[in-house]
């Protein structure tokens, strides 16, 4: 069979592979990847897929090899620089979560996901200043992303300026009216800075949102 029948081949299985993960399906999907794979060893994205499916089936390790392949095949694959941060961070490997993000960053300035995530990373690593730069650059490069201004919200938090951090939340919480961990965290500022009425009424909000932290700091106030 030549080439071009071989690829054509992976193709089947790579998209049958996409299928399997739209439902769900993440061993299967696994499978397909597996099988594209072998048809053709240098399909960079059944790689990087397949790592997502392993991502999904909770095995970490197994997603960054795969991404790591992909990345060998295409050192400009941004989105597999990303995911293999993602999956690192999720290991604790926090340096080589950030390392990771930044190349995604280098490829991409523009990978919103990337700031955001790595912004998360350094306030772990006590970075403060730093996730800060990096959570505004992700809202400068999406202004309607919620979970930007609430990550800005969390360090502003560490750097004990609390009227950004309120601000901060008050427009996650105004892009998505059930975002539970913004009411939260806005309740807990407001009742540090004594507005305990407001600080309150947030944290009832965020109860009914499905915050499970909610309930104890009420009590507390209550």
């Amino acid at each position: 069979m030549d080439i071009t029948g071989n690829d054509q081949i992976a193709e089947v299985y790579f998209n049958r592979g996409g299928a399997k993960i739209d439902i769900l399906d993440f061993p299967g999907a696994i499978e397909e990847y597996t099988k594209a794979i072998e048809t053709n060893p240098g399909l960079a994205e059944a790689y990087h897929n397949r790592g997502l499916a392993k991502k999904k089936s909770y095995d970490n390790k197994g997603a960054i090899a795969d991404y790591t392949m992909a990345i060998e095949i295409d050192s400009n694959f941004a989105e597999a620089y990303y995911n293999r941060g993602t999956a690192k961070a999720h290991i604790q490997d926090l340096h080589g979560a950030i390392a990771d993000f930044t190349k995604a960053i280098e490829i991409n300035p523009y990978y919103g996901a990337a700031f955001t995530n790595r912004g998360i990373v350094k306030g772990k690593l006590q970075d403060y200043s730093g996730a800060l730069d990096d959570a505004t650059k992700a809202i400068e490069i999406n202004q309607k992303d919620p979970e930007a201004y609430y990550n800005r919200g969390r360090t502003n938090c560490h750097l004990k300026d609390y009227k950004e951090a309120i601000e901060d939340f008050s427009n996650a919480i105004r892009m998505n009216i059930k975002y539970a961990p913004a009411y939260f965290n806005r309740g807990v500022v407001k009742l540090i800075l004594d507005q305990n009425d407001s600080g309150l009424l947030d944290l009832y909000k965020a109860k009914y949102y499905g915050d499970d932290q909610a309930d104890a700091v009420i009590k507390k106030y209550c």
